[in-house]
């Protein structure tokens, strides 16, 4: 395993590249992302004689809550700000971003590039909207208002480019449909208490992954939208992040403020089939490497970026 220390920042959320297999990116906030900077960290793993070395870092006044790289340019990546914003930088430029959008009127909590149509990037607020926008354009494209509580996570759809994902505090995950601009296509009242992530299933375009605080993660099929498919116990805290494999369709990744990162397997009777607990604070990200299979990342409030293989999907493999 390898190990890296975020000094002076807690992480919130990281991604591998879609272009490159050792490069990683993660996002920060100092002060567990209550007051004070944000730093965007670039790193190279296999690199240097810890295995990890750092490329470039971007510091901002705010913390940094979440990230999603270009699909169309492998050197650029777009953030999720406190301070509102949503700001796309370029790797190979230093210091500043070269986009910043300033709508959203409190913290920006997810962002997400568009997987298939490749020119459009969706975000989530705590000021309860939903916003899509261009990465060419000043403003957003639309605003969606439908949640009554902070947007947690929103997520497109990695089959069907005009279709997105969003999860509240309100309790409910909602479809969109760009076609369908005036209101969400689909309500599911999917857990007792926040929802705090979803995942889209890479393999089935109906099925969906939820994480909430009320310590469950759910599978669910869209088709079928009045009770979940399965319902993964074992955490004793809330999830924070769930994650779906680009390598097999019944793997699950999940992270907790219970310090740990689990991973399931749907199909199993017993799914819990690997748990991850060297993190000594709340583990808030996790990402699976679409070029090593098996490698996954996670991040912490413990200042930590972890990049490993656990042994459950060694054996898989």
């Amino acid at each position: 395993m390898i190990k890296y220390r975020t000094e002076g920042f807690n992480g919130y959320s990281l991604q591998f590249s879609p272009f490159f297999e050792n490069k990683l990116a993660c996002t920060t906030a100092a002060n567990y992302g209550l007051v004070g900077n944000g730093r965007l960290f670039i790193i190279n793993i296999g690199m240097g004689p810890t295995g990890i070395e750092v490329e470039r870092v971007f510091d901002t006044q705010d913390g940094l809550f979440d990230c999603s790289w270009s699909e169309i340019n492998e050197n650029q990546i777009v953030t999720a700000s406190g301070d509102g914003s949503i700001k796309l930088w370029d790797v190979t430029l230093p210091d500043f971003p070269i986009r910043n959008w300033q709508e959203h009127q409190r913290e920006v909590f997810s962002v997400h590039w568009n997987l298939v149509k490749k020119d459009t990037i969706v975000s989530g607020s705590w000021d309860t909207t939903i916003r899509v926008w261009n990465p060419e354009l000043p403003q957003s494209l639309r605003t969606y208002a439908e949640h009554t509580k902070c947007v947690y996570n929103t997520t497109w759809s990695p089959h069907n480019p005009e279709i997105f994902a969003s999860v509240s505090g309100d309790q409910t995950l909602k479809i969109w449909d760009l076609k369908s601009p005036a209101k969400s296509v689909q309500t599911i009242p999917a857990h007792h208490n926040e929802i705090l992530s979803l995942d889209w299933n890479k393999y089935q375009q109906n099925t969906l992954v939820t994480g909430s605080s009320d310590l469950t993660v759910k599978l669910w099929d869209l088709r079928y939208p009045n009770r979940e498919v399965i319902s993964l116990l074992g955490h004793e805290y809330a999830v924070r992040r769930v994650k779906c494999s680009p390598h097999n369709g019944d793997i699950v990744g999940s992270v907790s403020y219970d310090m740990t990162m689990r991973l399931w397997d749907t199909k199993l009777p017993n799914p819990l089939i690997e748990v991850h607990d060297d993190h000594t604070e709340f583990v808030v990200g996790i990402d699976f490497n679409l070029y090593v299979e098996g490698q996954v990342a996670t991040c912490g409030w413990d200042e930590k970026i972890h990049v490993f293989q656990p042994v459950a999907l060694i054996l898989r493999n």
